[in-house]
């Protein structure tokens, strides 16, 4: 795998070499240097922006039967390279390879999804009360860009690139500069399966070279984004001075709440299987965990043994269960979340210290927090990283208002065995997704997003389609 090249994408031509200077990704589980990837620069960026055009103009002609025959094709080709992708985002991130694959399959749904959506792209007909019809159909938005982060490199871009295509637009795709490989595998799959020159485009690089000149684009008339809240909020602004469409999946802090009359035991059991997945680096991820009083021990016991279960090491090594943080910058930060909440009273009931025997790579053991008191930064600052801060209720509405006390509003969990109350969190939690009982809220059949500070659009379903095309009007008039 060392010997591959992450290329650049640009109007159908794959090359080893940008305007700027090469990058070098860095393994997270020893710090050494997996492979350099070329950079874009302005000019590639223009020249991209001018294939754009010209695809843009053919591409959005193309019957959306069409277009679904091809989406479908692409996920044949990804499906065919699951093993080398999947080996790709393990290197990269640091997910252990065991559990790599998995994403490869969501990623492949969203194609199937998106190519049965192209073919019904049906608008309506209404009768006008002023004579004639009124006739409504949907066009594509136009030339889109889509920026990624790293902490899931398949499923993030794919989520823009298929309902781009599907909707009739060309897209520029310009990932986070740590997943390379991964998204240039991904860029191999469309044009194997048939997207045509310019259609889609990949634009490794530094951030600050290759998003200016996209942003300052009249003719890009959409951005979607999966970063932080900070991120988003630059990019909107920038927007705003073309007047870009923006969908926008941005930082979340969700929340759980454990009532006594859930199977408690089943519940610490996933919710440390999904706290701890990706090391915790998941924009869903539970990260505050609000337990009913008279079960919050068991509780806590439960998630520590989960906790104390999990293997840590190499993500080659199929043994492993839980690799480490992708960035130093991650790690540093969760350290520090750490040593606060124990500095306002948090108890340290397992793991909380970098494992002992791996000097190399930005390894940090699973770890769970009691009595975490509610002004302890972790309880408003997303960790994103493997630490379950654990803080108990006794009054129910009070632990919807405490689950609902941050800006943010991507995502929140409950387990409760009465039904009334699932209604009654379901309706009181402030989220673009709720899970009750569950956390598998990711589909490629539903919407996904959030609120608040969380962002705005939605990726997946019916209603993610949309977000790609304008709505024309025509009042029809007898001739």
């Amino acid at each position: 795998m060392s010997k591959i090249q992450p290329k650049l994408l640009i109007n159908g031509e794959f090359r080893t070499r940008g305007q700027a200077d090469a990058i070098p990704v860095i393994n997270p589980c020893n710090g050494e240097t997996l492979w350099e990837q070329p950079a874009c620069g302005p000019d590639d960026v223009a020249e991209a922006l001018a294939a754009a055009r010209a695809a843009q103009a053919s591409w959005s002609k193309v019957h959306g039967w069409e277009r679904g025959r091809i989406l479908r094709a692409v996920a044949a080709e990804m499906r065919a390279r699951t093993e080398a992708i999947a080996t790709a985002l393990s290197l990269e991130i640091g997910r252990p390879i065991s559990q790599a694959a998995g994403e490869v399959g969501a990623a492949i749904e969203q194609f199937e999804w998106f190519a049965g959506e192209a073919e019904r792209l049906f608008g309506d007909v209404i009768a006008s009360r002023q004579g004639g019809r009124l006739l409504t159909e949907h066009e594509p938005v136009g030339i889109c860009a889509a920026f990624t982060a790293w902490n899931f490199p398949v499923n993030l871009p794919v989520r823009k690139i298929a309902p781009a295509l599907a909707a009739g637009n060309v897209i520029l795709v310009r990932p986070s500069e740590q997943v390379p490989m991964t998204s240039t595998l991904i860029a191999e799959a469309c044009v194997a399966g048939g997207v045509p020159a310019g259609v889609v485009q990949l634009l490794l690089g530094r951030a600050e070279q290759v998003s200016p000149p996209i942003m300052a684009a009249n003719e890009v008339r959409k951005i979607s984004l999966t970063g932080s809240t900070r991120v988003g909020q630059m990019l909107m602004s920038e927007a705003a001075k073309t007047v870009k469409r923006c969908s926008m999946e941005l930082g979340g802090h969700s929340a759980v709440v454990v009532c006594a009359d859930s199977d408690v035991e089943a519940a610490a059991t996933q919710c440390a299987l999904f706290k701890f997945r990706n090391a915790g680096q998941v924009c869903i991820a539970p990260n505050r965990f609000y337990v009913e009083e008279s079960v919050s021990e068991r509780f806590l016991s439960k998630m520590q043994s989960e906790a104390e279960a999990l293997v840590l090491g190499d993500s080659q090594d199929m043994a492993t269960t839980m690799g480490p943080l992708t960035l130093a910058s991650g790690r540093d930060k969760v350290e520090r979340l750490i040593a606060d909440a124990k500095e306002q009273g948090a108890r340290l009931v397992t793991g909380g210290k970098r494992p002992e025997g791996r000097n190399s790579g930005y390894f940090l053991e699973p770890t769970v927090l009691g009595d975490v008191p509610d002004d302890a930064a972790i309880m408003s600052e997303e960790p994103f990283g493997p630490v379950a801060p654990v803080a108990s209720f006794s009054d129910f509405d009070e632990a919807i208002e405490r689950a609902n006390s941050t800006p943010y509003g991507l995502a929140a969990y409950a387990f409760t065995g009465s039904q009334s109350k699932a209604e009654a969190l379901s309706r009181g939690l402030h989220a673009g997704m709720v899970g009750i009982n569950t956390f598998m809220i990711a589909h490629a059949e539903a919407p996904f997003g959030g609120v608040d500070h969380s962002g705005m659009g939605r990726e997946g379903g019916r209603e993610a389609i949309r977000d790609y095309q304008n709505t024309k009007l025509t009042h029809m008039m007898a001739v």
